[in-house]
Order: C-alpha cells, then structure tokens, then sequence
C-alpha cells in the first residue's frame, strides 16, 4: 500500500486474485497476466504493437488503472519525472495505462524482494 495509486481495496484483491507471484518469472509476465501490456502485431521481423491486450484478470487491470489516474489527476503533487514528462508528451490515457503497466511491475518486484516501496530522491 506504499506504491502510489495502490490502496487497502488495490492491495487485497491483488492477494486474493492474483496467483502467488513467485509464479511469474519476471514483472513483464505479471503485467502481462493482467492484460496491460500491448498486442504484437510482428510480421517479417517488424514489431508492431497495437492495444493493450485486456487479456487477464479484469478486475486487477482495473483497480490498476484507476489508481493510476488518481496519481496523474493530482496535479501539482506530481514529482515523478518519468510521470512528468510522459505526461507533456502523451496523452491522459495513455499515460494512466502506462502507470498502471509500471505499477504492476513494482508491485511484483517489492513482493518478490519483500521489500517497502521507497518514494524516489529529487535530483
């Protein structure tokens, strides 16, 4: 419940939907499970990435998402310079799935570390 955008609701269903992440070999594989990360579309050695999937667990992708856009809604509290500069770069909504992709990504690793999320130093 350290991560941004992750509340006591987010944190739960994670436990009790999600499979034990020790299952997942990387934090790819477990966004992927959730369906937020984009459909290849390769052909003749050419990547090519469309949607994100919305393949997976429904309600995880969209507890995901919605803590995500509480995050980029805040305006003046934004101190992430990643979130930042996506967000003078891209679209809302793109950037809220995007937050929500790396969002998964964190929570796997601080499970599978069993380590606090630390809030990133200012440079």
């Amino acid at each position: 419940m350290t991560i941004p955008g992750i509340g006591p609701i987010t944190a739960m269903a994670i436990q009790a939907f999600a499979p034990p992440v020790e299952s997942f070999r990387r934090g790819r594989d477990f966004s992927a499970w959730l369906g937020l990360v984009p459909r290849q579309h390769t052909t003749g050695g050419k990547p090519r990435l469309g949607r994100i999937s919305k393949m997976g667990q429904r309600d995880l992708r969209r507890l995901l998402i919605t803590g995500a856009m509480t995050v980029v809604t805040r305006r003046g509290e934004i101190t992430d310079p990643w979130l930042a500069g996506m967000l003078a770069r891209k679209p809302k909504k793109l950037v809220v799935v995007a937050l929500a992709n790396r969002t998964a990504r964190m929570v796997w690793a601080l499970t599978t570390r069993k380590e606090v999320y630390r809030v990133r130093a200012a440079a």
